[in-house]
């Protein structure tokens, strides 16, 4: 079964599903909320229930305290369904520290696929898993906010809430 729910978050409503293994969703209400719900179904066989689980309500947990400005690294298990590729791109978004930033070139360099930056761009917006796979941490190489499926407006709201929570000096926060 697939568990889902929404959580309401400081910049609008998302949906998150999960299995009994971990989440595989989380996404703002109003974006790209179906197709990702079709696919999960037909990925594991299942439909999805309007329903809690241990999962489900661990993210609730973090996700509070992720927009308090308590918790920088979620714990909460995951299921990261993709191809390779994308399974690659995503594992190294979650390298990125909270409170910094990398271009897509950066990101690129540091999957092994520097000749792939439209590659990795187009796996970092397939991200089923917004916020705690921070895709929102990649930005343009001239710094500009890039590509954000949620909407560039929830993008620089979460860049600067990590910047004003991460503790790191000025110099350290490259956006």
């Amino acid at each position: 079964m697939i568990y889902s729910g929404a959580i309401e978050t400081e910049i609008g409503t998302m949906i998150a599903a999960a299995t009994g293994d971990g989440i595989c969703l989380l996404d703002f209400a109003g974006t790209r909320i179906e197709p990702e719900q079709r696919y999960l179904e037909k990925r594991f066989r299942s439909s999805l229930a309007q329903e809690e689980n241990i999962h489900l309500e661990k993210l609730r947990a973090e996700m509070k305290e992720y927009f308090a400005g308590t918790l920088q690294v979620f714990t909460v298990p995951l299921i990261i369904s993709g191809t390779p590729f994308q399974q690659i791109v995503w594992k190294e978004l979650l390298r990125i520290p909270y409170g910094i930033t990398r271009s897509y070139l950066e990101q690129a360099a540091a999957c092994g696929l520097s000749g792939s930056v439209r590659a990795v761009a187009r796996a970092n917006a397939a991200n089923r898993i917004a916020i705690v796979i921070p895709c929102h941490r990649v930005i343009g190489s001239d710094g500009s906010l890039t590509g954000y499926g949620g909407g560039l407006y929830r993008k620089k709201w979460l860049l600067d809430h990590e910047k004003k929570h991460s503790g790191k000096p000025a110099d350290q926060q490259l956006f």
